[in-house]
């Protein structure tokens, strides 16, 4: 972001001449400009970032575009225009028979994904997941008001048992940093986000192989499973979405330098 910008968002969201100072010690002291506003601009909202939880990526808006296709494609809008969530119920159709859009969204961290699914494509059933206490308890503020789930646990551990074969888009941004490349991170990222939220593990793909391998079993037949990878491993991705038996292809944004890998659940 540019320093313009920053220094304009930091006087909008300070009361005063000293509340403005000390965000800005924070700044330069290496604190995330999200965790000083307490929110992320992300798909067009305000995605409430809390301190020590992962800041949602611009690149990340083209998971997100390309899960709005596919729901899209599926269920044409996937609800019938207009239609409102359930204020928190578990029903699996709409109020008019239509069959509910499942849609989860692992790794969540501060659940923007699924909250900028939840604003793009109404009606959808959501869930989301995350390990990290903190992350959980900001993505409940996101993704909560527009009738989203949030189960704290490890990837598809905490879902409902009902949604096993139901889903009908997964998406996750794991983390997908080699290990040894993490100091090479912003300071931003390496000190001030978590590390569970980056590390990937040796190649990376540590958690990709989890979500990866986990992911034909809580699909429904023609559901799909999209994963932001990165350029250099996204080929590895999409091997290891044909070995477990999905269809797989690659999406890019070169100008946001975003790479998703898309695997189908055939039949």
């Amino acid at each position: 972001m540019f320093a313009e910008e920053e220094a304009r968002l930091l006087t909008g969201a300070a009361a005063s001449a000293a509340e403005l100072e000390a965000m800005i010690e924070r700044r330069v002291d290496g604190l995330p400009l999200e965790h000083i506003l307490g929110w992320a601009e992300f798909c067009g909202l305000r995605i409430g970032v809390t301190a020590g939880v992962f800041v949602p990526r611009r690149r990340t808006e083209f998971l997100v575009r390309q899960a709005e296709l596919l729901l899209r494609g599926t269920f044409g809008s996937a609800a019938p225009d207009g239609a409102a969530h359930d204020g928190g119920t578990h029903d699996d159709v709409m109020s008019d028979g239509a069959q509910r859009a499942v849609v989860v969204d692992l790794c969540c961290g501060s659940g923007a994904v699924g909250a900028a699914l939840a604003a793009h494509v109404p009606g959808i059933e959501l869930h989301a997941s995350d390990l990290d206490p903190a992350a959980v308890r900001c993505a409940r503020g996101n993704i909560g008001p527009a009738g989203g789930h949030v189960h704290e646990g490890d990837l598809f551990e905490p879902l409902p048992a009902r949604l096993r074969g139901r889903i009908t888009v997964l998406v996750a941004n794991a983390p997908y940093v080699p290990t040894a490349a993490i100091g090479t991170m912003p300071p931003e990222a390496r000190t001030h986000e978590p590390l569970m939220s980056l590390d990937g593990g040796p190649d990376g793909l540590d958690i990709q192989r989890r979500v990866i391998a986990g992911a034909p079993a809580w699909l429904a037949p023609g559901g799909h499973v999209l994963i932001e990878t990165s350029r250099r491993q996204a080929r590895r991705t999409v091997g290891l979405m044909r070995s477990a038996g999905l269809a797989a292809r690659l999406a890019a944004d070169p100008e946001l330098d975003a790479t998703i890998a898309i695997g189908s659940r055939q039949g």
